[in-house]
């Protein structure tokens, strides 16, 4: 059996001769919702920028690149944004430039939303449906959905919109709005409670900060086999340390560290949540939680001084019931490429899925992995959401058979050619299922 899992985060290192030039937009312009961010960034650290990117809040990391050069455009509600555009170079360290943009939308525009219906309680894939109009005589540019101001999760050409979408837990103030071809735009807002406990059979249940539970196993992986192996250091060294207050964004974080002698080598943590060994006090010896279950969410903050030694993080989500293995293996290849892969257990192989996994050093990432076992009983890879960025892979396979039973996660850190030793702290590792 193949087990497989990831993760990354963030801190401040110290800040090297850098700098950030923004060419676009002008600090202080007035500008539509459609901005254009150009940028260049240079550092004194000899292995150069690792990436850039856009904060249109503190905190909120609306997009970034790998490199030393930023072009994108970016959508924003209409109001005023203290933006500010970051480098992280591959010393761990950074420097940024505050941007004040003003953004503002011409009147004329109707956005009607038919799905979701506004102050409901939904599940964690939420259908959005709308349409939109506009007195531009040049009509609808695009329509797109805010999970939150200055975070834009999806958008779409035309004044039609129809989406599924992945969300945490939580209750949301989401937007859909539309920018038409004369600078203007309207907006609705839907909020949204996702996971909620009077949802019924569409709201999920949540295992909330398993980054703090007591009962991960830890072991470690050596290659060319990538068995577990719990006593093979020094070839691989692996830890965990919990309740660690910085860096952290709710207060207690936990620190995973891999390192070792032995090349691509790695470091791999498991809890049983549901079934055999739960750590949840769900031990469902009855088996009747398990055969009702269909749809998981993976979701959780990780954060890393200097990502770009990762050879890959990974994060899984297993299910075991009826003699079969569902396993969905996602791995972020970071030094193995920037490339999300999937598992695919039969084949026994990772498939690329195309989808570029960029992570940034010294700042939080925040994940979250959806997917679905079907009512024909293949495993759906339903989507991937990193830093707001949404990713539908909307990919099926097939099982394995199995003895196990029961629903668990994986995370794995990786190993690079040289092993070079790495840290990583998550936070706020929540997991649905429903």
């Amino acid at each position: 059996m193949k087990w497989l899992a990831i993760l990354l985060g963030l801190s401040s290192g110290p800040l090297a001769l850098a700098g950030v030039s923004v060419s676009a937009p002008a600090n202080g312009s007035n500008v539509a919702t459609t901005v254009q961010f150009v940028a260049t960034a240079s550092s004194s650290c000899s292995a150069g920028v690792s990436a850039v990117g856009v904060y249109s809040a503190p905190g909120d990391l609306v997009y970034s690149t790998s490199g030393s050069k930023l072009d994108t455009e970016l959508f924003f509600n209409p109001g005023t944004y203290q933006a500010v555009v970051q480098e992280w170079d591959n010393c761990g360290g950074s420097s940024s430039t505050p941007v004040t943009i003003h953004v503002s939308g011409a009147a004329g525009g109707q956005v009607t939303v038919t799905a979701p219906k506004a102050n409901t309680t939904v599940s964690t894939t939420v259908q959005y449906t709308a349409s939109s109009s506009t007195s531009c005589s040049s009509g609808v540019s695009a329509m797109g959905v805010y999970a939150k101001p200055g975070q834009l999760i999806y958008t779409s050409k035309g004044s039609q919109l129809n989406a599924s979408l992945t969300f945490s837990p939580g209750t949301y103030n989401t937007v859909v709005q539309e920018w038409d071809n004369c600078g203007g735009s309207a907006t609705t807002p839907i909020t949204i409670t996702v996971g909620g406990s009077s949802g019924g059979s569409s709201s999920g249940k949540v295992f909330s900060n398993l980054h703090l539970n007591k009962d991960w196993d830890g072991a470690g992986m050596l290659p060319p086999v990538y068995a577990m192996c719990t006593s093979c250091e020094p070839k691989v060294t692996w830890s965990m340390e919990q309740n660690i207050s910085s860096p952290s964004i709710s207060g207690a974080s936990t620190r995973t560290d891999v390192g070792g002698d032995e090349a691509y080598s790695d470091g791999f943590w498991n809890n049983h949540l549901i079934g055999d060994y739960s750590t949840q006090g769900l031990p469902d010896t009855n088996k009747t939680l398990v055969p009702t279950l269909h749809n998981f969410t993976y979701d959780v903050y990780f954060y890393g001084t200097n990502l770009s030694v990762s050879q890959a993080l990974e994060f899984d989500i297993n299910q075991f019931v009826g003699g079969q293995s569902f396993i969905w293996g996602h791995e972020c290849r970071i030094a193995g490429g920037h490339e999300w892969d999937i598992w695919d257990d039969v084949a026994g192989h990772w498939h690329p899925t195309g989808v570029a996994c960029n992570p940034v050093s010294n700042a939080w990432n925040h994940l979250t992995i959806q997917v679905e076992r079907t009512s024909s009983n293949q495993l759906l890879f339903k989507s991937i959401t990193l830093n707001g960025n949404t990713a539908n892979l909307n990919y099926t396979e097939s099982p394995t058979s199995t003895s196990w039973y029961g629903v668990t996660i994986n995370y794995q850190q990786d190993g690079n050619y040289a092993q070079t030793p790495y840290s990583v702290w998550l936070d706020k590792l929540n997991f649905t299922y429903q």
